[in-house]
């Protein structure tokens, strides 16, 4: 396979560049990262809507990776449960290394191809499930062994890589290719790759969760009130919903504890 995410930036001597043109071909390379997901919607359409069948008749959904790619799916299954309310263990992130690894990388831990699948099963990982692969590169050994050993467990498989072709994108039932060509730098896969991850695995969870029921209209009802902030968009929710005054609306909210149970509760 042609790895294109390793191949010679088209910048040369950027280390001669002023910080506005470095910042200016970044900038220029970042504007090309939409379109090329673009162009694989119709794959990530496939990835969502087979995940989110899954998921309503009771599976979870787990990412796996290793650096960058490990870290952006942390990130997003750590972010559904404040946003959805959604139990902590329904999206489920596991990086190469473990928890260290996402401050400090850990040497070679995305070279054991078995560790992937170790992993997984401290959450008893089953058919029920999804398991999403996540490398820029679509070789990286941790997330073959983990894709491998899950389809032969009846594991619904997919992943978001951005190069065609390769091994990970092999070993999944929904691949999700976004080509995002050179890096500005040569082999930073943090930058292009890592923003076109990022975009994928913000359009499949949203658009799981809508489906799953988590959203009403364009609001996020279940958000967990975690702070001053929520709090203040969860009565402003209820007011809009209700045609209540602030004052109200706070009091329903705090009492029911989400904004889909103070709007149903007046309607008891």
């Amino acid at each position: 396979m042609i790895r294109v995410t390793e191949q010679e930036s088209t910048y040369n001597d950027i280390d001669k560049m002023s910080v506005l043109e470095i910042l200016k071909g970044i900038n220029d390379e970042d504007k090309t990262v939409p379109y090329a997901v673009e162009k694989v919607i119709p794959q990530i359409e496939r990835l969502a809507s087979a995940v989110a069948e899954r998921m309503i008749n009771g599976g979870r959904l787990f990412y796996i990776g290793a650096g960058t790619s490990g870290r952006l799916g942390v990130v997003d299954a750590s972010e559904c449960p404040p946003t959805f309310g959604v139990p902590f263990d329904w999206v489920v992130g596991i990086i190469a290394g473990g928890d260290t690894a996402i401050r400090r990388a850990v040497e070679n831990a995305e070279d054991d191809d078995k560790q992937a699948w170790l992993d997984l099963q401290e959450f008893k990982i089953d058919a029920n499930d999804c398991l999403i692969g996540l490398a820029a590169s679509g070789t990286t050994p941790y997330v073959i062994g983990g894709l491998n050993t899950a389809r032969k467990n009846g594991i619904l498989t997919g992943c978001i890589v951005c190069n065609e072709g390769g091994p990970i994108a092999a070993e999944s039932d929904f691949p999700v290719e976004v080509v995002v060509g050179p890096e500005f730098l040569t082999g930073s896969t943090r930058m292009k790759s890592g923003t076109a991850q990022k975009l994928v695995l913000n359009m499949l969870s949203t658009t799981v969760m809508i489906k799953l029921g988590r959203v009403k209209g364009n609001k996020m009802v279940d958000m967990q009130l975690t702070n001053h902030k929520l709090v203040d968009r969860g009565t402003q929710m209820v007011m809009d919903e209700l045609k209540i005054d602030y004052e109200h609306a706070a009091d329903l909210l705090i009492r029911y504890g989400s904004v889909r149970k103070a709007v149903e509760s007046t309607n008891k």
